[in-house]
């Protein structure tokens, strides 16, 4: 016999995944340049050069069995070092080596930190829309996953419905900023507001509520300022990857962060390698570790985003879309044009036009667009949307 659950996640893609898979087999019927698929945040930037250099001059100079044999289990000490040093100078922190463990990525990185804080009865809020897959890791630790739903005219978060969905059974609130898949970077305002909420319902539930943030997007910003969360509320553990910053998301390389402010934060940490053992995401790559701690801070040419950005969104909403502009990450989230976005996007499928349906991300009525591609196929893709927006009129 074999797990049902498992079965059920493992013989159906995600809605994102499956629209990616569609548009490989339409390019292979149609040809690439009739295919315009904004289905994957795949990163279309290369990496920095310094990736390479950094690559090539450990290649040259660490003994093979050194650079590829086994880390620490939480990491390389001296990577974890250099990291923390990066952020205390980008943050005003003071962490150390020990506040940090290495992870397979920011999957990863989530998985591990709900594995780390659920216990039977607890549960996990997130505010929509949101990344579909956080309610896999969750509900695969036995926890129970919350959807606040979302205030579409900013996507700032909906405070009315989150105070009302709020409860003692809350271990963590789950926080995506830039938003996948909005792009809007939640203010200064907002995060104050969201730490004082949080700061009340932990007395007055008499445990403390974990702020989990994930921050893949945290480099992706349009002149907009992207708040740091563990400044503003104590009991924050930031998940991160190196995926978009620096175009390397088949490396799988990021880390969990748990800041000494936090409460509980030793037994938090031991936790979090306990989760990594069980989960089996002991000691991430060794030598992309070494490269992302000699890169941190570094970014690929993000000036490309913006670009796109600037095309896709003005482009749009001149054939009447209706858009939220982004501040961050590299999507677009309109409304569609009919009530079904299932529907829209079906019907922008048959102009080979891949979207992904808001549904899934707990957004009804919108579709993701991922504009991390080549500014040639969006420009080529125009003609497409203007003649997707035309059956509407």
């Amino acid at each position: 016999m074999y797990s049902e659950k498992m079965y059920e996640l493992g013989s159906r893609r995600s809605v994102i995944r499956e629209i990616f898979e569609f548009g490989k087999k339409r390019i292979a019927q149609v040809g690439a340049e009739k295919v315009f698929d904004f289905s994957l945040g795949n990163p279309n930037v290369p990496a920095p050069q310094a990736v390479e250099d950094t690559i090539l001059e450990l290649l040259r100079t660490m003994d093979p069995a050194q650079l590829h044999g086994y880390t620490s289990a939480q990491g390389d000490a001296g990577v974890r070092e250099q990291i923390a040093a990066a952020l205390n100078k980008a943050h005003g922190t003071h962490y150390t080596g020990d506040n940090l463990y290495m992870t397979v990525g920011a999957a990863a990185s989530l998985c591990i930190c709900f594995k780390a804080l659920a216990v039977e009865g607890d549960e996990f809020l997130t505010f929509a829309p949101y990344f579909p897959e956080y309610k896999v890791f969750v509900e695969g630790t036995g926890a129970s996953f919350r959807v606040v739903p979302a205030d579409t005219e900013n996507f700032q978060i909906h405070f009315e419905e989150f105070e009302r969905l709020i409860s003692p059974r809350t271990k963590g609130v789950i926080v995506n900023s830039p938003n996948n898949p909005s792009g809007v970077v939640y203010s200064e305002e907002t995060v104050r507001r969201l730490a004082e909420i949080l700061r009340e319902k932990s007395a007055q539930y008499g445990h403390p509520i974990y702020l989990i943030a994930d921050e893949p997007y945290r480099e992706i910003s349009y002149d907009v300022e992207v708040p740091y969360l563990p400044n503003y509320y104590e009991n924050t553990l930031v998940c991160y990857s190196y995926s978009k910053s620096l175009s390397l998301p088949g490396e799988r390389i990021g880390y969990v962060l748990v800041p000494g402010e936090a409460e509980d934060s030793k037994e938090i940490y031991a936790a979090v390698c306990g989760a990594g053992r069980v989960l089996g995401y002991v000691c991430a790559p060794a030598l992309f570790q070494r490269v992302a701690a000699a890169c941190t801070g570094m970014t690929s040419d993000l000036s490309v985003y913006r670009r796109n950005r600037e095309l896709l969104y003005g482009a749009l909403t001149d054939l009447g879309f209706s858009c939220v502009k982004p501040q961050g990450a590299f999507y677009l989230f309109p409304r569609s044009l009919e009530p079904d976005a299932n529907a829209f996007c079906e019907k922008a499928r048959e102009l080979d036009l891949l979207l992904v349906p808001g549904d899934g991300f707990g957004c009804p009525g919108h579709v993701r667009i991922s504009y991390c591609v080549q500014t040639e196929m969006i420009e080529r893709s125009l003609p497409a949307f203007e003649k997707l927006a035309a059956l509407y009129r």
